[in-house]
């Protein structure tokens, strides 16, 4: 039978190929117990589970890593990962360029940069990569507003209605840049809106400290098609990359979620 450690160091390979194989290595004379434990746990236990697939595993983790901003090395080799087991470069700047309306700027310039120092470093092993689809979904500013509340109510047909009567008298320039946001970035078209809401979830799970929109999302992806069981796996996956408190609080709010919708 095979070990949990053969098991994940298969996945490894899989996922990361050399870029992870380097992480184990720059550890094996300080903390072997650390590289077995990542093996065993991130890859045998994890990533092996068959719940969701690898690009979408992928998507999740670009996203965590990217909101937290924390772990630039670690963004890198997932970055890798995305790129070998399917997303396009543009994919992975859509990502990115998303969670800027969930973690900010500044670690949106920074996991750019990331990619783009990955892209060199791939280009210079021979590794071609596909730059994917472009955006081509452009649109003017006085139709901003419209298109956002369009993209929003994707996921919640009531959620414009909902900004607008919180906020129409303390804060309506917040509602209008919400909706518009979800035009000037949810509205591209150079990643499914399945990925969008995976890369969301993710992120607001890492994050821990915005459980009514982590809980507007988890309600959006499973509008929009994503399965309690593909959230749930989501959440087992950020016990790598965030720690079990914050996939516990995650786990507890799709919990909440799938209650709601039961009762109404």
């Amino acid at each position: 039978m095979e070990s949990r450690y053969e098991r994940g160091y298969k996945k490894l390979l899989q996922v990361d190929g050399k870029a992870g194989e380097k992480v184990g290595d720059s550890l094996k004379d300080i903390s072997p117990d650390l590289v077995r434990y990542m093996i065993e746990y991130s890859f045998g236990d994890i990533y092996s589970r068959e719940g969701l697939d690898l690009k979408s595993k992928e998507v999740a983790v670009v996203a965590a890593l990217t909101a937290l901003g924390n772990a630039e090395p670690q963004l890198k080799v997932h970055i890798n990962g995305a790129l070998n087991v399917g997303c396009t470069i543009n994919e992975v700047k859509e990502i990115i360029l998303q969670m800027s309306a969930y973690s900010g700027f500044p670690t949106c310039i920074n996991a750019m940069n990331a990619l783009k120092t990955v892209l060199e470093e791939r280009k210079l092993e021979g590794i071609e990569d596909v730059t994917g689809q472009e955006n081509n979904n452009e649109i003017s500013p006085v139709e901003r507003y419209d298109a956002g509340a369009k993209e929003l109510s994707k996921l919640d047909d009531k959620q414009v209605e909902r900004l607008e009567e919180a906020y129409k008298d303390f804060a309506p320039d917040l509602t209008k840049l919400v909706i518009q946001s979800y035009a000037d970035i949810i509205s591209r078209d150079n990643l499914q809106i399945r990925y969008r809401q995976i890369s969301t979830i993710a992120a607001l799970t890492a994050l821990g400290n915005a459980k009514p929109q982590l809980k507007f999302h988890i309600n959006g992806g499973l509008n929009i098609g994503l399965t309690a069981e593909e959230i749930k796996e989501i959440m087992l996956l950020m016990t790598v990359y965030s720690g079990f408190p914050s996939a516990i609080n995650g786990t507890n709010a799709l919990k909440e979620v799938l209650e709601e919708r039961i009762n109404g």
